[in-house]
C-alpha cells in the first residue's frame, strides 16, 4: 500500500539512497532537510546550505518535493547546552545520542507526522523487526549504538531502508542512478556541527584555564591547556616527551583543575571491571536483574560480556580499558540492541 514517507535528508549518500529505494517502492516520498546549526565558513557561506544544495540535487533527480525545517533553537537548548555543561564538569559527552533522542526522533518525527506522513525514514544502518531494534547488516557501519534510547512507539513510525544493505552496495546504487552524493565522503565529527579542531571550537563557548599534569603520586610533569579538553585513555596532544613509555590520561580532578597521567598503554589505572550507570533505558521491557548479556562502552569497541547487577551497576567479566564518564554503555543480545545508559 502506498504510504507518505518523509525522508530525513542530510545531503549524504545514505539518506539519498533511502529516498531512492522508497520512491522505487511506489511511496509518496518527501525530502526534508534539518537545519540545526548556524555557522559560516571563511568565505561567509553557511555550512548547512552546502549540504542542502546536495539535498536539492538529489530530490530533483528523484522528482520528489523537498523542504527545510529549522531546529537551531531546539538543538541549542536540548543538545548543545547539555554537551557544554558536561564538558565543563570534566565529562566526555556523546551529543549524537542526545541529538537522536531530542531532535531526529522527537521534534523532527513530530514535524513529519504533523504534515501527514505515515513514517519518517532515515539513512541509519540498523533494522526494526517485531518492534525490536536490530543492528545493521553491515556491522562495520551499524549505528544501533546511537539509537538505544528509541522506544517501540517511535520504532512503529520509523523506517531504516538501508539497514539490510552493506555500504558498498549503497554506493553502487547511488552511482547506478547518478545521484549527486554517490562519491561524497561520509560525515564525521560532532552531530550536525561536523569535523573540526575540537579545542579551537570549544574555546568559543567555554573559557578554560591551564593547569598541571600530575602523576597518581602527585608529581607535576607538565601543563595542560584546560582539563575539559582531555579524555580518559588519551595519548595524543599531551605534549609530554621524555624517556620511557608514552603518557596516557588516567583520571581528572576538576576541583583542582588537574589532569592525571601515567606512562604505558596498559597502566593498571586505565582498567576497571565495573562501572556505575545512570539514565538506564530499555528499547523494550527491562530484563530481570542480575542479567547477563554483552555491552560496549564506546561505538567502535567489540562487545564485551557483562552482568547488569541492577539499575545502576554493571560488572564486566574482564577489565575494560578507559571507561569514560558520560559516554554511553549499550547492551546487546546478539543482533538485538536492548538499551543502554550513561556511564557515571
Amino acid at each position: 500500500m502506498k504510504k507518505t514517507i518523509v525522508v530525513g535528508m542530510s545531503g549524504g549518500v545514505d539518506s539519498s539512497v533511502t529516498a531512492l529505494l522508497l520512491k522505487e517502492q511506489g511511496h509518496h516520498v518527501i525530502g526534508m532537510f534539518m537545519k540545526n546549526w548556524e555557522e559560516k565558513d571563511s568565505q561567509g557561506v553557511c555550512n548547512s546550505s552546502k549540504e542542502y544544495d546536495d539535498v536539492v540535487r538529489v530530490c530533483d533527480k528523484l522528482d520528489i518535493p523537498h523542504y527545510t525545517v529549522n531546529f537551531v533553537e531546539e538543538y541549542w537548548n536540548n543538545v548543545f547546552t547539555h554537551f557544554l555543561e558536561d564538558l565543563k564538569r570534566g565529562f566526555t559527552p556523546n551529543p549524537d545520542i542526545l541529538c537522536n533522542r531530542e531532535i531526529k526522533f522527537k521534534v523532527f518525527l513530530e514535524k513529519a507526522l504533523s504534515l501527514g506522513a505515515d513514517f519518517l525514514a532515515t539513512g541509519h544502518y540498523c533494522r526494526i523487526q517485531e518492534g525490536k531494534l536490530l543492528k545493521g547488516k553491515d556491522l562495520s557501519k551499524d549505528q544501533s549504538y546511537f539509537l538505544y534510547t528509541l522506544k517501540p512507539h517511535i520504532l512503529k513510525k520509523v523506517l531504516f531502508p538501508i539497514g539490510n544493505l552493506p555500504k558498498p552496495e549503497v554506493r553502487r546504487i547511488a552511482k547506478e542512478h547518478n545521484l549527486a552524493t554517490a562519491e561524497k565522503k561520509d560525515s564525521t565529527g560532532i552531530c550536525f556541527i561536523g569535523k573540526r579542531d575540537f579545542r579551537e571550537f570549544v574555546k568559543q563557548y567555554l573559557p578554560y584555564q591551564k593547569g598541571n599534569f600530575e602523576t597518581l603520586d602527585g608529581k607535576i610533569v607538565g601543563q595542560h591547556e584546560g582539563a575539559a579538553y582531555y579524555t580518559i585513555g588519551q595519548r595524543k596532544g599531551l605534549g609530554i616527551g621524555g624517556p620511557g613509555n608514552a603518557w596516557f590520561v588516567v583520571a581528572k580532578d576538576m576541583g583542582r583543575n588537574v589532569v592525571i597521567i601515567e606512562q604505558g598503554q596498559d597502566h593498571p589505572a586505565l582498567y576497571k571491571d565495573h562501572l556505575q550507570v545512570i539514565d538506564l533505558t530499555w528499547v523494550n521491557e527491562s530484563p530481570p536483574f542480575p542479567f547477563v548479556c554483552k555491552a560496549k562502552i564506546r561505538y567502535r569497541q567489540e562487545e564485551q560480556e557483562c552482568v547488569i547487577e541492577n539499575e545502576s551497576h554493571v560488572r564486566f567479566l574482564s577489565p575494560q580499558r578507559a571507561i569514560t564518564s558520560r559516554q554511553s554503555i549499550v547492551f546487546y543480545d546478539r543482533d538485538v540492541c536492548l538499551g543502554g545508559g550513561l556511564i557515571l
